[in-house]
Parts: C-alpha cells; sequence; structure tokens
C-alpha cells in the first residue's frame, strides 16, 4: 500500500490537500534560520505526518499535546481541530502506477461519542474494531498478535524510541516474547500460536504471583506434613466422641445436635476457603496497587529541562511512561478481582446460613444442658470444630498450590510445544534474514561504504533481531541513516517474498544525516526502490545540490502553517 492524499477539511471548507507520489515526499519548512528571530518550529511538518499517523488508528493527542509536559499543549490547535470538526482523510492505494487498483479510504475528526467519526471506506468501526479492520486490508492477516499499531512501527519515526532504533520500534517496556511475533511477521513467517503464546505468558505471571503470595503462608511439603498432625488428631476426638456414655432419652436431641453441628463445620470450612480466595485476590491487588507511580512532575520538572538542553529530541515525558505503566497496572488489577464480587456474595450467603445454625445449635445445647451430661461432650465437639476448620484452611491452601502447580506445567508444556515450533523454523528464519541482508547490506554499502548485518537471537523469552556495525558504535546521524537503510531494505525484502507491507516509510529529523547521505539518498538510492520516502524537512537545511522542488508535496512557513490559523 502507498499513501495517496492527506486532506484536511472541514464541513464548509478543504484547508488542505497533500498528494503523494512515489519516490521522495518533503514535507517543507521555508522558515529561514539565518534569521534570530525565525525558527523552524510550530508551522506544522511533524504534524501533518502525525495527522498520517492519526488516521492509522493514532491516538492523535500528540497532535495538540506537548510530549514531555502534558498539561502544556497547544490550546489554540485543539480547539480549532474539536470546535470546527476538522475531518482527516487518509487515501492509500496498492499501486500509484495502476489506476484502478485498490483503494482503503480513512476518515476521522477528533470528536467523541455521537460525534466521532471513524470510518474505513465509508463504514463506521469502533476503536478497537478500527484496527482490527485496518489490519486485515492492509495485512491480510485477522490475527490479533502482532498487533496493527505493532506493526506499522517502523514505517512511521516520529518518535524518540523510533528515531534510534531500527527493530526496537515499540515502547521501551516492550518485552521480547511480545517482540517474537512481530519480528517473524516482519520475516513473513506465519506463527499460529502468536496469540496463544501471549494469553499463556500472562496467565505463567498471574500463577507465579499466586505462589509467591502462599510462600509467605507456607509451602506445599508444610501444609501436608499439618494436614498429616490433624487429620490424626480429628481421628482421636471422634473415637473419644463415639465412646461417650449418655442417658438413652438424650439420643434423639444429640442426633438433631450433631446433625447441626456437622452443618456448621461443612459452612464454616465452606467460607474459610472462601475468604481465602478473597485474601490471597485482595493482597495481591494491594501489591499492584503498590506498583504504581505517583511522583510529582513538577519536582523533576527541572531535571527534564536539563535534558532537553542536552538532548533536544526528547520526544516521551516521564509522566507519559508513568501513565502507560499505571494503565497495565489497572488492566492487571481489573483481571483478578474480577471475581471479588461473586466471593463477597458468596460470603454474605453462607454467613448467613450459619447464624441460622448457630441459633438452633445453642437452643438444642439448652436443652441438652439441662440434663447435665453435655459439658464434657461439648469439650469435644468444640475442639473437632477448631480442628476441622484449621483441616479447612490446610486442605484449601493446598488445593490452591496443587491447583497452581498443576497450571504452570500445563502452561509449561504448551509453551515448550510453541517454542519448539518455533525453534524447527530456525533453519527458515536464517533463510530470510539472509535473503534480507542482500539488500541491507548493499543499501548500507551505498551510503556508507560500510555493509551493516541484521541477526537473531534465540533467548529464554524469543527471537531477538539485532543489527551489527562493523565499525562499532554509531553516532546519531549515522545510525538515523541505518535505520533508513534497514527501512527501505524491508521493502524490498517484503516484495521479493510477496510478504504484505506499507510500500512507504515517514522520517522527521532527518537533517541530523549527514548531507552526503541525504544526497545519495534523495537522488539514487529512493530512486531505485519501489517505495515512498516521506520526510519533513527545513528547507535551509538539506544540502544546496537538492533540487527540493521536484520531491515538495507540501510546503509550510511561519506565514502559511499547517492548519492556516
Amino acid at each position: 500500500m502507498f499513501l495517496k492524499l492527506l486532506k484536511i477539511e472541514n464541513d464548509k471548507n478543504v484547508i488542505r490537500e497533500v498528494l503523494f507520489h512515489k519516490g521522495i515526499n518533503l514535507i517543507v519548512d521555508e522558515t529561514n534560520t539565518d534569521n534570530e528571530q525565525e525558527s523552524g518550529n510550530n508551522v506544522g511538518k511533524t504534524t501533518a505526518i502525525r495527522l498520517i499517523d492519526f488516521c492509522l488508528g493514532g491516538k492523535g493527542k500528540n497532535i495538540y499535546q506537548d510530549q514531555e509536559f502534558k498539561n502544556k499543549g497547544n490550546n489554540v490547535i485543539e480547539n480549532f481541530l474539536k470546535n470546527n470538526n476538522i475531518i482527516i482523510t487518509l487515501i492509500l492505494k496498492e499501486d500509484l502506477d495502476v489506476e484502478n487498483s485498490r483503494e482503503i479510504t480513512i476518515r476521522r475528526n477528533f470528536l467523541t461519542r455521537k460525534d466521532k467519526i471513524q470510518e474505513i471506506n465509508g463504514e463506521q468501526f469502533n476503536d478497537d474494531n478500527f484496527k482490527i479492520k485496518l489490519k486485515e486490508l492492509i495485512f491480510d492477516s485477522d490475527k490479533l498478535k502482532p498487533t496493527f499499531r505493532q506493526l506499522i512501527a517502523k514505517n512511521i519515526r516520529d518518535e524518540k524510541n523510533r528515531l534510534v532504533n531500527a527493530v526496537k520500534v515499540l515502547h521501551f517496556n516492550t518485552t521480547a516474547d511480545e517482540y517474537e511475533p512481530l519480528y517473524l511477521f516482519w520475516l513473513g513467517i506465519d506463527l499460529d500460536d502468536a496469540d496463544k503464546k501471549q494469553r499463556l505468558l500472562s496467565q505463567k505471571k498471574i500463577e507465579e504471583n499466586l505462589q509467591k503470595r502462599l510462600r509467605k503462608e507456607s509451602n506445599l511439603s508444610q501444609i501436608e506434613q499439618s494436614l498429616t498432625v490433624i487429620n490424626r488428631t480429628i481421628s482421636d476426638l471422634e473415637i473419644t466422641k463415639e465412646n461417650f456414655n449418655i442417658n438413652e432419652n438424650y439420643d434423639d436431641d444429640l442426633s438433631s445436635l450433631n446433625s447441626i453441628k456437622s452443618q456448621i463445620n461443612k459452612i464454616s470450612t465452606e467460607i474459610s476457603q472462601i475468604e481465602i480466595r478473597k485474601e490471597l485476590i485482595e493482597e495481591s491487588k494491594a501489591e499492584l496497587e503498590k506498583e504504581y507511580s505517583n511522583i510529582d512532575v513538577s519536582q523533576i520538572q527541572f531535571l527534564y529541562k536539563e535534558a532537553k538542553i542536552l538532548n533536544p529530541s526528547i520526544q516521551k515525558s516521564f509522566e507519559e511512561t508513568l501513565n502507560f505503566h499505571n494503565s497495565m497496572l489497572s488492566e492487571k488489577i481489573n483481571f483478578i478481582t474480577e471475581e471479588l464480587p461473586v466471593l463477597n456474595e458468596s460470603i454474605i450467603s453462607k454467613r448467613r446460613e450459619l447464624q441460622e445454625l448457630l441459633i438452633n445449635e445453642e437452643k438444642f445445647t439448652t436443652k441438652l444442658k439441662k440434663s447435665g451430661a453435655v459439658s464434657e461432650l461439648q469439650t469435644i465437639i468444640t475442639n473437632l470444630n477448631v480442628a476441622y476448620e484449621k483441616k479447612g484452611n490446610l486442605e484449601e491452601l493446598k488445593r490452591l498450590w496443587k491447583n497452581s502447580m498443576d497450571k504452570l506445567d500445563d502452561i509449561s508444556t504448551q509453551l515448550s510445544e510453541i517454542d519448539k515450533s518455533i525453534t524447527d523454523k530456525d533453519g527458515l528464519i536464517q533463510e530470510r534474514i539472509s535473503e534480507f541482508n542482500k539488500y541491507f547490506s548493499s543499501i548500507s554499502n551505498k551510503l556508507y561504504g560500510e555493509q551493516f548485518v541484521m541477526s537473531s537471537e534465540k533467548t529464554e523469552k524469543g527471537y531477538e533481531l539485532n543489527i551489527t556495525s562493523i565499525s562499532g558504535n554509531l553516532g546519531t546521524g549515522k545510525k538515523k541513516g541505518q535505520i533508513a537503510a534497514f527501512d527501505l531494505a524491508y521493502i524490498q525484502f517484503a516484495d521479493s517474498l510477496d510478504i504484505e507491507s506499507l510500500h512507504f516509510i515517514i522520517h522527521d529529523q532527518i537533517e541530523t544525516v549527514h548531507g552526503n547521505q541525504i544526497l545519495n539518498l534523495m537522488t539514487t538510492i529512493i530512486n531505485e526502490i519501489n517505495c515512498q520516502y516521506i520526510a519533513p524537512v527545513l528547507r535551509d537545511k538539506l544540502p544546496t545540490d537538492i533540487d527540493t522542488s521536484i520531491y515538495e508535496v507540501l510546503k509550510l512557513s511561519q506565514e502559511s502553517k499547517l492548519f492556516k490559523i
């Protein structure tokens, strides 16, 4: 799929319409930075590529909200977008050279609820189904993992981690096991169990946390030994009770009392089991809640300002990271506390039943005490009740341990089978990486006279991809050149194997690449590849040898900003 058109409009007017072509597409800021009163900021060149990202399922807040300080958004832009019902249209086309080739038309606005527009080919979708449908249309896949947003992360490089990492393009907290299905998808290797593996890993984490909590109480061996002792105590008490001599007239009432006692023991054990389950859930919830990070951002604002001076490209804020972390914790808390309402209702119901039994027990006990023969029996029964209660607690802990251990064994078995199925494909994986390196090393050699190489590593958590530079560490500019080589090589690789992919790449901050490499990219390399290279740039930061007019798709300046406001 290629980019065909980006349109910004409201109900009355078309504000901007950008037509894209194959090859280089420049969004040019014509601001003269030689004038100290002018800068290349805030004209909308980065916003333009974020509008493309918005149409492809992005949240869109980065269009009007400061990435570092969330409380310092651009209210003028936000109000303009919402109060004027600005609609963004993006058209993707299968082949720009074939007039009748398939197209995907996406329309979104910035409103909510009934006023929200989120359409694909004229059909309205909710947030989840919107991205699922895009994945189906663009990548011909209905699997949950990798997600659509993960798949396109390397195509739109406008945030820090994507600007400095060639393959680690997701959020910095993303684990290796989540990267694995993405990397295999890139290589065109179908992993039928990718979704299943992610679910199993989540379940494994839950069971490991449960066992950690149980271990604070006791281990399985201690529980089993304690049960042996308590069963022996109960057996002795039961024998004593059976041999207890009472008056014959006492039999009927005692039989009723024993029946009630038995029911009390049963209900008490059930209540104990339920309460243990509830306590485990609540303590797991409390442990997760302790992991929330509620740091006063204003206290570290000075540090971020200092960091901003040293690294102006900082995109992510500390608070955003905290919010992501806290959001993930909230989802985990919701998952583990889902059972609490049912447990609370069950406890209330059984306590009500227990109270009725206790009233009846008191009635029969009072009646039997009149004979003067029940005091010793009552002591035996009390001791039995205590013993059965302890037994109930121990059996519930044992059940939880055994159940958790069985689940972990089953999860480990299934994960081993899935990992084996991936390992069995190692030969194919290496073949695909070798095919990719054919293009990657060729482009990097043209750029720097040096051949970059991608390799794989099998870890306990899954396959990882790495890029090696023969000369060692890369500077910022050379790193971005490496990323450009990687993205361009991937398009050639995907085409060679008919892997569904996007044929456009969007790179912000291309000015940091050395002029020689920019010239080589724009005049030679990109023209040899069936792709689109979209870059927002400052005109006077590009090499003077480049005639930008033949590549321009959008010209902006302080006098002509993106939204014309």
